[in-house]
């Protein structure tokens, strides 16, 4: 199995912090409008539970079990939970820290889950799923070979979007799935993959222990690790030539007015437009990014589409966000390989195939026509190109934590981790 040398000698400090890209407009044009009108009939949006409250974990799994023998990791000595989906594509729907009753941290697109699957992508949500990349370029996956770029012909493979995955063991804190995939890229070679993923619950003690913390007990938490792996089943080497993908993991979130996006960046410069690509959807406005401390922070209200990435010279392992309004704390933990290629993923068959980011966040908004598929934010880590020979495999590690609880607990994290404090998080769109 190949491993580049940051997933082998990935850290466990929180020294290194920094940014991030990814995910396409043209990718969220067409969801917002397809899967917030007319093929998931409003009437089926959300279950209505009479035992716990909407936006609590007891009220998603609620839903989630009237779609799905969904499979939920718990520990024993604490209330952290989560619910893994096998036949919506093994994805983390979502998570918490407080039990039944507790906070539900991930966003589930609950309209979703009625009508008919959507020709070009179903966006269900998820606070942790899997995609394959590139998107676009000449290795794109989403296209077919010769096609042009553009909406029409874009098509997400059944594999990631539709399509069960195989449950191959469980346990009550750790659950392995697995997927034999066979994709056709834009440079017309097939390719013979098959993709494992392993999603654990951190005990709380190893929790804080990865962030050089000792345990607060006036802080909730949960943390999970998703391994991601895909191996070369077929009979070539995947190289320039035939293409190859990289593995794309997506994370969704509930927005606030009060929500910040915090991404880590290093090799600063004097504006936030140099330190990261932050005109995916037209340049973000200045009053929702701003930068101090090696920090950026971005405004996550979902009232407004914005989305920006970081080459993984200026990426750093941790990106994560705040939410002041319900007090929780979230961070992304993940691998990470500076000098290793990574794909671009636009729409284009012209910009350099392994000039792409290894981090992005995405705020989302209304379309001008007023429709909108969320709102959400979103936390994304992507690894290098996986040039395999058959049998070889690639490893990307990305983890999730929440605290929520005082803000003096939570501020040891965000001084530990981002080297800011909570009163400077909120302080950052304060006029806004």
């Amino acid at each position: 199995m190949i491993h580049s040398e940051a997933i082998l000698n990935r850290k466990k400090n929180t020294k290194d912090v920094l940014i991030e890209k990814m995910h396409f407009s043209h990718f969220y044009v067409w969801i917002m409008i397809t899967t917030g009108c007319a093929d998931h009939p409003s009437g089926s949006e959300e279950k209505k539970d009479s035992t716990f409250a909407s936006g609590t974990f007891g009220y998603d799994l609620s839903f989630l079990k009237s779609h799905d023998d969904v499979i939920v990791l718990s520990d024993d000595k604490d209330q952290s939970k989560l619910i893994v989906s096998p036949k919506y594509q093994a994805k983390v729907f979502t998570s918490t820290a407080g039990g039944d009753s507790g906070q539900s941290f991930g966003w589930i697109n609950y309209k979703a889950f009625a009508g008919t699957p959507n020709t070009h992508m179903n966006a269900y949500g998820g606070e942790n799923r899997i995609w394959l990349g590139p998107e676009g370029g000449k290795y794109s996956l989403f296209f077919t070979r010769g096609s042009k770029m553009v909406f029409d012909n874009w098509k997400t493979p059944a594999a990631f979007d539709t399509e069960a995955w195989n449950v191959i063991s469980k346990s009550k804190g750790k659950v392995s799935l697995r997927k034999e995939m066979s994709l056709q890229n834009y440079a017309g070679t097939d390719l013979q993959l098959v993709v494992n993923r392993s999603i654990s619950l951190i005990p709380r003690g190893q929790l804080f222990s990865i962030l050089d913390l000792s345990p607060d007990d006036s802080v909730q938490a949960i943390g999970y690790e998703a391994q991601n792996t895909i191996t070369n089943s077929g009979k070539f080497d995947w190289n320039e030539k035939t293409g190859m993908p990289c593995i794309w993991m997506l994370d969704m979130f509930k927005p606030s007015e009060n929500t910040v996006i915090l991404i880590p960046y290093k090799n600063a410069s004097d504006s936030a437009s140099k330190i990261a690509t932050t005109n995916y959807f037209g340049e973000i406005p200045p009053a929702r990014l701003k930068h101090s401390h090696g920090i950026l922070f971005f405004r996550a209200d979902g009232r407004n589409r914005g989305k920006l990435g970081l080459d993984p010279g200026r990426a750093t392992r941790f990106a994560g966000s705040y939410d002041e309004s319900h007090q929780i704390l979230t961070i992304a933990y993940f691998d990470l390989d500076a000098s290793a290629k990574y794909l671009n993923q636009e729409w284009s068959t012209v910009k350099p195939s392994f000039s792409g980011d290894a981090v992005n966040a995405y705020n989302d908004g209304p379309l001008a026509d007023g429709t909108q598929m969320g709102p959400f934010y979103e936390i994304e880590s992507v690894s290098p190109a996986a040039f395999l020979k058959p049998g070889e495999s690639l490893l990307h590690r990305h983890s999730v934590f929440h605290f929520t609880g005082t803000q003096s607990g939570l501020n040891k994290i965000t001084e530990a981790v981002f080297h800011i404090s909570i009163d400077q998080i909120n302080a950052a769109f304060q006029g806004f």
